[in-house]
């Protein structure tokens, strides 16, 4: 029993530490962090450079925005005072809310457009393997190299005959074609990075081709669905010339365009352009904001756990 008790006794005695690991600073102590410090600095500093040459020219807009009329032409760089009502008299002196909610109409119409005629399109070229497939595919891919601009004649004519011009159904449908091409080309590489199996295991139970696509994939490919969505509401957003051109009426035509008007031949109201400016980021900011927590939730749908 004691000879017993004495090699277990040397079995549970702690090994000696070398002089090297008991003189140096083992990971997780204080004096490792120190050593790392330089570096996290380092890169906290060059993100944060980085963020404040990505974010100067909105605080140089929103600055512009609260400047008087008369201290436009100062040299210094924040005004003497804060002029807060350009942004209620550009509101009340020109037609940015009817343009405001024009471009609203517009952006969310060619969104949710494009993604009712791109889901099932991608789905379907995804899944069938049917004849010219890989040509549909690069007629589609040839389609997005086509400028507005270039067809932008055409268009004008095409909507006189039809008496639409100052519609913003016109505005949903050019903003949606020229998108459509696009979402179609991306939505389709995802739903075929889905393995196939998932619907036929969810077919096996009971759902139908749509019920395995609505619960099954579209969850899964909502990154992809989000991403569609985001090009497609921001080209649509940006949009100037076909709003230029297919609206003559400053009640019917969008931001881009509205925005435009505080530029004259001769004077440029910048005051009243950075406010405009300001307001019509504000709706996009928010918009964002409430789609990135999509894309995580998106990440984690579906029927994988």
């Amino acid at each position: 029993m004691t000879q017993r008790t004495l090699n277990s006794a040397e079995t549970a005695r702690p090994a000696p530490v070398s002089g090297s690991v008991a003189g140096g600073a083992q990971p997780g102590t204080p004096r490792a962090h120190r050593t790392l410090r330089p570096r996290t600095l380092l890169v906290a500093a060059v993100a944060w450079l980085l963020a404040a040459v990505f974010l100067f020219p909105y605080a140089e807009m929103v600055i512009t925005a609260l400047r008087p009329a008369h201290e436009l032409r100062d040299a210094t760089y924040l005004p003497g005072e804060f002029e807060w009502a350009n942004f209620v008299n550009v509101w009340h002196e020109s037609n940015l809310g009817d343009n405001l909610r024009v471009t609203l109409l517009v952006a969310a119409g060619s969104t949710v457009l494009v993604l009712l005629v791109a889901v099932p399109a991608a789905y379907y070229t995804a899944r069938m393997k049917f004849r010219g497939r890989k040509l549909f595919l690069l007629l589609v891919l040839i389609t997005q190299m086509f400028q507005p601009t270039s067809l932008l004649v055409g268009l004008y004519r095409e909507f006189y005959q039809l008496d639409m011009l100052n519609s913003v159904w016109t505005l949903i449908l050019c903003n949606a074609a020229f998108n459509l091409a696009f979402a179609i080309w991306i939505l389709t590489a995802y739903f075929a990075s889905i393995p196939e199996a998932l619907e036929e295991a969810a077919m096996i139970d009971g759902l139908g081709r749509a019920g395995a696509l609505l619960r099954i994939t579209l969850p899964l490919a909502m990154p992809g669905v989000v991403t569609a969505m985001i090009f497609t509401f921001i080209a649509a957003w940006n949009e100037f010339v076909m709003g230029l051109t297919l609206s003559t009426i400053p009640e019917s035509q969008p931001l881009t365009v509205g925005i435009n008007s505080f530029i004259g031949n001769y004077t440029v109201q910048w005051n009243y352009l950075f406010a405009g400016s300001v307001i019509a980021i504000v709706p996009v900011v928010v918009l964002f904001a409430l789609i990135e927590r999509k894309v995580v939730s998106g990440l984690t749908a579906g029927s994988v756990k």
